[in-house]
């Protein structure tokens, strides 16, 4: 059993100085230390309050909540109330629904989900201010980093990965830059994976909460989670998808995709095994498995 997250007495301070009569408080955080969400309530009034893990993360959420505000209703999106860069306290509405992840769901109601996230996200990225030469700088350096995480991992788990799956991660290693360089970017979500995604029964919405990552980068960075965890089994998602985002991936964007989700895989059965955590290696061998299975 997982333990609830104390509510810090400073942040009960300076959430009932917004929220009046503030008299509940329940842990909402996902089972990680550096996840500290509570929904918070005041008479008939409810609200979500978070404490950012970094500065960066903190500026990057308030950032994507006016950039949410400006080009997402407020059933797709949270608003925010409050934000305090000492305590690195974000307060925002609550959003109507349920966290996708782990929801059971109708095949056919799963189906327009997926078409409503992608019609989403276009939105999203339809409405993204041009890229700055620092953007692109910054992007060219995570795209080095990823590659370079890849060459690292390849001398670690050659005794353990077949030679085809070998070849991806080298193929990463080396094509992960350059493939990166001819894309555009777009002011990205950078979480966009289920547990993010919001979905209300009652009207059959979808909506987006948490903005710590959003930044510009290349669209198809969006997809690692969903490619490694969902499409690569369940390909008809995909499908609705791109249905509801307008376009499907370009060619480029689609081999980068594969490699970023090969590399994400790689890392998980490095780490897996230098810690000695079978659940990480299953993990790694897995991803790598649908990977080879679904080449571009």
């Amino acid at each position: 059993m997982t333990t609830a997250k104390p509510f810090p007495p400073e942040l009960r301070d300076w959430v009932a100085g917004h929220l009046p009569g503030l008299n509940a408080n329940e842990d909402r955080s996902w089972p990680r230390s550096t996840s500290l969400v509570w929904r918070v309530s005041a008479a008939d009034r409810d609200a979500y309050v978070k404490i950012s893990p970094s500065d960066l993360d903190f500026e990057r959420e308030v950032a994507g909540y006016a950039f949410a505000s400006a080009h997402l209703s407020e059933t797709q999106a949270p608003r925010l109330l409050a934000c305090d860069p000492g305590l690195r306290a974000i307060l925002s509405t609550p959003l109507p629904g349920r966290v996708v992840r782990d929801l059971p769901l109708r095949v056919s109601s799963e189906s327009r989900l997926y078409e409503d996230a992608g019609r989403l996200l276009r939105r999203w990225h339809d409405a993204s201010e041009p890229a700055t030469a620092a953007d692109r700088a910054a992007v060219r350096s995570d795209m080095e980093d990823e590659a370079r995480e890849a060459a690292d991992c390849l001398e670690d788990v050659v005794p353990h990965l077949a030679a085809d799956r070998l070849a991806m991660v080298e193929a990463a290693s080396k094509e992960l830059p350059g493939l990166a360089e001819q894309l555009p970017l777009v002011y990205r979500h950078g979480d966009y994976a289920t547990r993010n995604w919001m979905y209300d029964h009652a009207t059959g919405r979808h909506g987006l909460i948490d903005f710590a990552t959003a930044a510009h980068g290349v669209a198809a960075s969006e997809y690692v989670w969903l490619c490694g965890t969902v499409w690569s089994v369940r390909p008809e998602l995909r499908e609705a998808y791109f249905k509801g985002y307008g376009r499907p991936l370009t060619a480029e964007e689609d081999r980068l995709l594969h490699l970023l989700t090969v590399r994400i895989g790689v890392s998980y059965l490095r780490n897996g095994l230098a810690e000695d955590r079978a659940e990480l290696v299953t993990r790694g061998h897995l991803v790598l498995d649908r990977m080879a299975a679904h080449r571009p």
